[in-house]
């Protein structure tokens, strides 16, 4: 395969003219079946370097990736494309991933996106033997590193895949990874691979870390002066709505998102801030990966993330499309005990952590020795409240022994919408009074939804939606009118976590938790919480100077646009006046155009170093000179 044929590819789908960066050494290199290593900054273009190879050669791309919006959002716009793509992640039913599955293996899918818990699936490993697999993305691929910041244990199945498709080769994709982390991603996926490396400067953004112990009066004054989008990120997210409010009042258009909200909700928020029609988006970090909206002007912090890779991804959504941007961190006092208290929320003691074993096991009344691949819904709160519990130690305890191999900790998993009528066909078709809306919606669920009169089946709002030219919203309500009317039963959608055993109970005393489980880990946590507080204190070395050096790129010029740079420059323009006006004096002094004895210039009342440095600037510049007996005068 040629470059001309992977730029006609490109030209012919995407509309580009050639390829930028390292994309075209990328697609060479996996595209001649050569294991591959990208390293690209956010916004560099990484989806095109597998896209374009996938739809070059035979067979399907698998890519894994952590992102179920990703995923949604890729697949959608390949779809849009004429590109056949789908995608597997939790919330499919069975019968959805068996159809899945089927058509990649009859060549029907280009590229198949997988999350990596599907990668341990009985019936995922059966139908991969089947299938033709051109290569493997391995997407945010710093996840499979115990060094990476987003360190996913579910990553590590990937090695796995391999055998089962041996000598397909992996292309592995990441946006923040160190030279620690780039070295273990290859250990970890156990190949020989040609590494391509972009330089994360961003010449367009300036880094700006504002001290501010009032972080809202800053924020506000911050969105009045820098025009433009604008994403704040927040911490939690009660405070994201809390933000969102307090910037609407200032007379900004803001809304919220995070985690939490239902798709439909995210997904109009999502779309309306793209659109513009509100300018600032107040989210958690749920909020971000993939959004293609490249005239974002600045991306604010109320709140430290855990580590600089977080950091420079969040901050790197700013200024996508090449033009002037801003990255602000807003810092004080409280952040540093704040991020130092995160070591311990995120690790808590080991006995507490066999004590929320011990207590889950209370919870679901499980014996020691039963619970063996049994699965449990598992409601945060009500546990906590049960047990005396902090929801945030309770999740990083779940963590870890999810990590320990105890159990698999499914953080709200998308469960599906359901519906099933409640009235016989024949009933339904005399029902009068319904509105143009339920009209639409009965119509369109009987013409894509079959088994609807005999048993609950599992509906896609989104889909609803777009058939019926509805708003998410508005199907929603729809919806739930149908059902307090009882000519359906609406389950809606929900997002709800997951236990499940994946040992038999063990008496809590028999917990192991290895060192490569909590106390490296910790170890590891501890180092990017301080690489973080380094970053936010640190005022005399260039912010992007700063960025690049902890990614292992050595930068020899200064951005001149940081908040250190133009500290310094400041500084320099004071010194350069001070310096000015004391060539003035010491010029004036020597007007009478005689000699002059240095200790006759104690009488301009400046500092000595000032007069220093001004007569070695005017003997320099050969305004004065020095004469043998000590004495200064005119040139």
């Amino acid at each position: 395969m040629t470059i001309d044929n992977y730029r006609e590819i490109l030209h012919r789908y995407w509309g580009y003219d050639d390829f930028r960066g390292i994309q075209r050494e990328i697609i060479e290199s996996i595209g001649s079946g050569h294991d591959t290593l990208g390293l690209m900054p956010t916004g560099g273009g990484k989806s095109i370097t597998f896209q374009v190879p996938a739809l070059a050669h035979e067979g399907t791309c698998i890519v894994i990736t952590p992102l179920i919006a990703l995923m949604k959002d890729q697949v959608e716009n390949l779809r849009r494309r004429g590109i056949k793509a789908a995608a597997i992640y939790s919330g499919l039913t069975h019968e959805e991933i068996i159809v899945t599955l089927e058509n990649a293996i009859f060549g029907a899918i280009k590229l198949l996106y997988v999350s990596p818990e599907r990668l341990s699936s009985d019936l995922f490993q059966t139908k991969l033997h089947h299938m033709k697999v051109s290569f493997i993305t391995v997407d945010e691929a710093h996840c499979i590193s115990q060094w990476g910041y987003d360190f996913r244990p579910s990553y590590l199945q990937i090695a796995k895949i391999r055998s089962l498709v041996p000598g397909v080769p992996v292309l592995a994709l990441t946006a923040t990874a160190t030279p620690q982390v780039v070295d273990d991603i290859q250990a970890k996926l156990s190949g020989d691979f040609s590494v391509f490396k972009m330089s994360f400067e961003r010449k367009n953004l300036a880094y700006v870390v504002r001290h501010a112990e009032d972080k809202t009066e800053q924020l506000i004054h911050i969105l009045k002066h820098v025009n433009g989008s604008a994403i704040v990120y927040a911490r939690s997210r009660l405070r994201t709505k809390e933000f969102a409010q307090i910037i609407s009042e200032a007379g900004i258009t803001a809304t919220f998102y995070h985690a939490g909200l239902d798709a439909s909700t995210k997904d109009e928020r999502q779309r309306e801030w793209q659109e513009n029609k509100y300018r600032v988006m107040v989210a958690t970090n749920a909020f971000g990966m993939g959004i293609d909206k490249p005239d974002v002007r600045v991306v604010i912090h109320m709140d430290c993330p855990d580590s600089i890779e977080a950091y420079f991804q969040e901050a790197g959504r700013a200024g996508r499309d090449g033009f002037k941007a801003y990255a602000v961190l807003l810092y004080n006092r409280h952040d540093e005990t704040k991020l130092k208290k995160r070591i311990t929320d995120t690790f808590p003691d080991k006995d507490y952590i066999r004590q929320v074993y011990e207590h889950l096991a209370y919870y679901y009344q499980i014996g020691v020795g039963s619970g063996f691949n049994h699965t449990f819904e598992f409601n945060i709160d009500k546990f906590c409240h049960n047990f005396n519990h902090f929801p945030i130690r309770v999740d990083s305890a779940l963590k870890i022994l999810q990590r320990a191999g105890y159990l698999e900790y499914t953080e709200e998993q998308d469960n599906k919408a359901r519906v099933k009528f409640t009235v016989s066909r024949s009933d339904l078709y005399r029902l009068e009074n319904n509105s143009p809306n339920e009209d639409a919606i009965i119509t369109a669920l009987l013409r894509n939804y079959g088994g609807l009169f005999t048993d609950y089946n599992f509906i896609d709002e989104a889909f609803l939606a777009q058939a019926t030219n509805l708003k998410p919203q508005q199907v929603y309500l729809v919806l739930k009118s149908l059902s307090q009317r009882h000519i359906l039963h609406f389950i809606p959608q929900k997002k709800t976590p997951y236990i499940r055993y994946t040992q038999r109970r063990e008496d809590k005393e028999f917990i192991q938790l290895m060192p490569e489980v909590y106390e490296e880990r910790k170890v590891q946590f501890e180092a990017h919480i301080q690489a973080m507080i380094r970053y936010a204190t640190n005022d005399k070395v260039c912010r992007s100077r700063q960025l690049l050096r902890y990614f292992g790129e050595e930068n020899d010029h200064n951005c001149e646009q940081c908040d250190v740079c133009l500290a310094h420059r400041a500084e320099g323009m004071v010194i350069e006046a001070r310096l000015n006006a004391a060539a003035k004096k010491i010029l004036q002094l020597l007007d009478d155009g005689k000699p002059h004895f240095i200790t006759e210039l104690k009488s301009i009342e400046l500092p000595v170093s000032e007069l220093d440095a001004a007569i070695e600037y005017l003997t320099d510049e050969e305004y004065i000179i020095r004469l043998e007996d000590g004495c200064i005068a005119k040139s």
